[in-house]
């Protein structure tokens, strides 16, 4: 009797390997996601320093937490998803954002979130979202902007300059506020 009661445990303990093993399997072969590979990127940087020079002179130092190339596709592109962070020597300024994008074909710039844009006079542009359009030396916007100088405080909406902020135009001005009693 003790041996036929321990084949009934052995089979009572098979079955309930056998259920449990069942339940967990599940049905179908389990498969590695598919990827696009014009989606991921060819190359990734991690910290970047960037230093260009002209002529034996630095003309541009720019630095960003992660740098993607984005080359498999019809428009390749560059990535900085973490920001960007841009000093111009020759003339002095820099230039900073939380997201930023370039379309290589286009030569153009895309900016976003807390962009900052100051010039050699130490003049500043403040917006959300800024467009530069290399090719045609031209920074524009149509979100809000707020552009400080030693004399004034200008806001409005939608702006237009040249990349040293000299011939800037800002399309529909809010408010300005004088910084001289001057004035």
């Amino acid at each position: 009797m003790k041996h036929i009661c321990g084949i009934t445990n052995f089979c009572k303990l098979t079955l309930v390997v056998l259920i449990l093993t069942s339940l967990s399997c599940k049905s179908g072969i389990n498969k590695f996601p598919e990827y696009d590979i014009s989606k991921l990127p060819s190359l990734t940087v991690k910290y970047d320093t960037t230093v260009y020079f002209d002529s034996g002179r630095v003309v541009l130092r720019m630095i960003c937490p992660i740098m993607e190339l984005y080359d498999n596709t019809s428009d390749p592109y560059y990535e900085f998803k973490r920001g960007i962070y841009v000093e111009v020597f020759d003339p002095l300024g820099t230039i900073s954002a939380k997201y930023a994008k370039f379309i290589v074909d286009a030569d153009l710039w895309e900016l976003r979130d807390s962009v900052v844009v100051i010039n050699e006079n130490q003049d500043k542009l403040e917006t959300e979202s800024l467009f530069w359009n290399q090719t045609k030396d031209l920074i524009y916007t149509d979100m809000f902007v707020r552009f400080t100088n030693e004399d004034q405080i200008i806001e409005g909406t939608g702006f237009d300059s040249d990349s040293h902020l000299r011939r800037r135009k800002i399309r529909r001005v809010s408010a300005t506020i004088y910084l001289n009693d001057d004035e």
